[in-house]
């Protein structure tokens, strides 16, 4: 099958489920009925899509000997990695709310491969430290990158409180002190990967140009996030920080981490064309 129609399946498979749980379960009647969790027959074809999105995202990377990696391939496993980490959650947690950002999300993500076709070549991907470096980086970017989706849903559901009338598909949501503790072990978790793919890539940089750090665009908002995150944990831990001062420095630190990588290779791929 040529890989368009792989990166069209993948699409096309998570836009269907938003569309048919748009229709099913967050419209007219069905806002008046139980909220359950995915059943199987919804479950298998997320399970599905995610399958069909990672062949797309090992045609993109892995091509012959060497490893291509741009902003479209990172955001793409991203989502790729965030939805699959919902997938998991959602056996233990109803987070419905989701679904609606997410999907439409990966929908999304599963193409941009395609249509950037044309992703850097990495140099040293044959070495197991660099990869071991990257992993970490896609794993913490796509913990934050849920962390941001439930942030987003607690300040939707938090807003609707202080109104007094609440969206009908984020009636469903978990109370928040439960979306709020798994905010933070989602932010916990990524903090500390974040902060091994940082002291990782010193001892990378550091072997393969003989200097530690290079103080580029990438380094300096890296940096900056890692520094929001942990005066946030701080916060948290020392002050209660809660509600929506945890969402701003949650949303602000997610957005700094995003400009670190994707932003600047956009910047570099698409704006100046290297």
């Amino acid at each position: 099958m040529p890989a368009i129609l792989i990166h069209l399946l993948a699409a096309a498979l998570y836009a269907g489920l938003a569309a048919h749980l748009w229709r099913t379960r967050w419209r007219g009647p069905a806002l008046d009925q139980p909220v359950v969790g995915l059943k199987l027959g919804k479950r298998a074809l997320l399970l599905a899509a995610l399958a069909a999105h990672a062949i797309t995202l090992r045609l993109a990377i892995f091509d012959g000997e060497s490893l291509r990696f741009g902003f479209a391939i990172a955001l793409s496993v991203m989502l790729w990695l965030a939805i699959a980490q919902y997938w998991v959650e959602s056996f233990f947690v109803h987070m419905d709310g989701l679904q609606v950002i997410g999907l439409p999300a990966a929908a999304v993500a599963a193409l941009l491969p395609a249509v950037f076709a044309e992703a850097p070549v990495l140099t040293n991907a044959g070495s197991m430290a660099f990869r071991l470096h990257l992993l970490m980086a896609m794993l913490a970017y796509s913990l934050f990158t849920l962390a941001a989706l439930h942030a987003l849903l607690m300040a939707a559901a938090e807003k609707g409180l202080h109104r007094g009338r609440i969206s009908p598909f984020l009636g469903g949501l978990p109370p928040l002190l439960t979306m709020e503790s798994v905010l933070f072990r989602l932010i916990h978790v990524a903090f500390i990967l974040l902060t091994f793919t940082l002291i990782s890539g010193v001892f990378f940089s550091e072997s393969l140009f003989g200097k530690a750090l290079s103080f580029n665009h990438k380094t300096v908002f890296a940096i900056l996030s890692w520094l929001i995150f942990a005066a946030l944990l701080t916060g948290r831990h020392l002050r209660g920080w809660r509600g929506r001062v945890a969402l701003r420095w949650t949303l602000t630190g997610f957005a700094t981490l995003l400009l670190a990588y994707v932003g600047s290779r956009f910047v570099l791929e698409v704006i100046l064309g290297r």
